[in-house]
């Protein structure tokens, strides 16, 4: 069973910066990716970005490329969301997730492993 658990959400004003953390453990820890998503208040969960860490691919969600950057930590079981330039509308529950390997990343029922959530507040 693997654990992940995030931490680094928090209110901030718009244009300001937060560093999400994603620490993995327990069986199987080491899995093939790695993903952020995000659910807002009346909203599905939706994609930001996902590590594929065999070649240390990286991919992004259109609203957030540019801003965001994903990476594995040097323990190689932390993942971290380094989120620029925040915007109100990035302001969700945002969701840390690992699975095996799968084509695409978007689906969030194509990752079976979940952490808890930490909250991100934008304001204007």
């Amino acid at each position: 069973q693997v654990q992940l658990v995030e931490s680094g959400g928090g209110s901030v004003q718009a244009g300001r910066s937060l560093r999400l953390s994603c620490e993995a453990s327990g069986n199987g820890m080491n899995r093939p990716r790695m993903g952020w998503f995000r659910q807002a208040p009346g909203r599905g969960r939706e994609g930001v970005a996902a590590l594929y860490i065999v070649g240390q691919r990286t991919y992004y969600a259109d609203s957030v490329k540019g801003r965001f950057t994903i990476s594995l930590g040097s323990d190689e079981k932390t993942v971290y969301l380094e989120m620029n330039s925040l915007k109100p509308d990035d302001t969700a529950m945002y969701y840390c997730s690992s699975g095996g390997y799968r084509a695409g990343w978007r689906n969030p029922s194509d990752w079976p492993n979940w952490g808890q959530g930490t909250q991100v507040t934008v304001s204007s």
